[in-house]
């Protein structure tokens, strides 16, 4: 099983990806180091995936559980993750750059929509509906909790 979000990409994310893969090969070029461009791009390349690694572990893990049809160990993973990026929000918000996404929903609101889902699948509807409440009050503008819970109104209204 996968999970049910399509993947929306902040087309502008991309300049602050470019612009500092380019300081990189500028500071690799002011250094005197050969092949400046491609050191400026490895490294970028490499820093962004360790530090993506790091940082959103637990949403990658949590997605294999999802995967496996483990969807309360796939709970814990996710909110594990949102925990995570609350405590650190710089990076969620920087994600362009840290972690070289160019998702244009948050790793925290992603977090928080996967858990909703998988609190459906295991016949938790309220605690979903608690949860895409939640992304709605942290993400107001958020079309997945507005969707998602216009669905769980017409299921209701029909049965």
């Amino acid at each position: 099983m996968s999970l049910p979000v399509t993947k929306q990409i902040a087309w502008i994310s991309l300049l602050p990806q470019l612009g500092f893969t380019l300081l990189l090969v500028g500071l690799y070029y002011i250094l005197g180091i050969a092949h400046s461009f491609l050191f400026g791009i490895v490294t970028y390349l490499i820093g962004s995936s360790l530090i993506q690694f790091v940082a959103v572990k637990d949403h990658r893990q949590a997605g294999r559980a999802v995967k496996s049809g483990d969807f309360r160990a796939a709970i814990a993973g996710f909110q594990s993750g949102y925990d995570f990026l609350n405590k650190y929000p710089w990076i969620d918000k920087y994600r362009y750059v840290v972690l070289l996404s160019s998702s244009k929903i948050s790793f925290r609101e992603m977090a928080l929509n996967n858990i909703a889902f998988c609190y459906s699948q295991i016949g938790e509807g309220e605690k979903a509906i608690s949860y895409y409440n939640q992304m709605l009050s942290e993400f107001p503008d958020s079309d997945l909790a507005k969707a998602a819970l216009n669905f769980i109104a017409a299921i209701r209204k029909d049965s």
